[in-house]
């Protein structure tokens, strides 16, 4: 199980939830106010299989894949014209390539038989393509400006523990929780905004919180 930080939400005393979450987005949204999806894609094809392929590895790898990726298969249907050895080829950089090579065909395969070669969506749809779980549909939704929910990676995690916004482990609970608080017009931002301000100060093992907007009496995890 990936490390817990819950506890650390022990260390100053702070308002409740509810009354630091609009500060908390309002303070990182100044912040990081180029806070945006790192995956490069133009249509929705792209960006779906952008976010499909970013399983267990970086953005920046996908990014290096994608670029030729995209230029060699254009619709649905050239996932499907090349063996499936080949499309295993143009992907291994991104690591399970067998596994994401079988996603993505079943995935074209029915984007082409039940809605006509367009990305569905409708994010129950979304989650009846083959290799397609909530966190993929979540994001592929919020790119479209359709949120339906918030994405939970692994800074989302991180810092919505240490934040006090939650205290569960699973990502399904920690996003109810987010929902529940977030105003829902900020669930496409506000995960990009953790995840940036996870990447550049709230690390995992060495947090910055003398740099951090947060850290005087929003973040009850401050070491300020």
């Amino acid at each position: 199980m990936p490390r817990s930080y819950v506890a650390e939400a022990r260390r100053k005393k702070v308002e409740p939830k509810r009354h630091r979450i609009g500060p908390i987005v309002e303070a990182l949204a100044v912040e990081h106010a180029d806070a945006k999806i790192a995956l490069r894609f133009e249509r929705p094809l792209e960006l779906l299989v952008s976010v499909m392929l970013s399983a267990q590895t970086t953005d920046v790898n996908v990014n290096r894949v994608t670029e030729k990726l995209f230029a060699k298969y254009r619709r649905p249907e050239d996932y499907l014209a090349v063996p499936v050895e080949e499309l295993e080829r143009d992907i291994f950089a991104t690591g399970f390539y067998r596994q994401k090579a079988k996603a993505l065909r079943g995935t074209m395969q029915r984007i082409i038989e039940v809605h006509d070669g367009e990305v569905p969506t409708a994010f129950d749809d979304l989650l009846k393509l083959p290799g397609v779980a909530r966190k993929t549909a979540n994001v592929v939704s919020a790119e479209r400006g359709n949120a339906q929910g918030i994405v939970v990676d692994t800074h989302v995690r991180r810092l919505s523990q240490r934040l006090a916004l939650t205290k569960q482990e699973d990502p399904v609970k920690i996003e109810r929780d987010l929902m529940r608080l977030v105003p829902r017009v900020d669930w496409a931002r506000f995960p990009h905004l953790l995840i940036w301000h996870g990447r550049r100060i709230c690390d995992a093992r060495r947090p910055r919180c003398e740099e951090c907007p947060l850290a005087e009496s929003l973040c009850p995890s401050s070491r300020v």
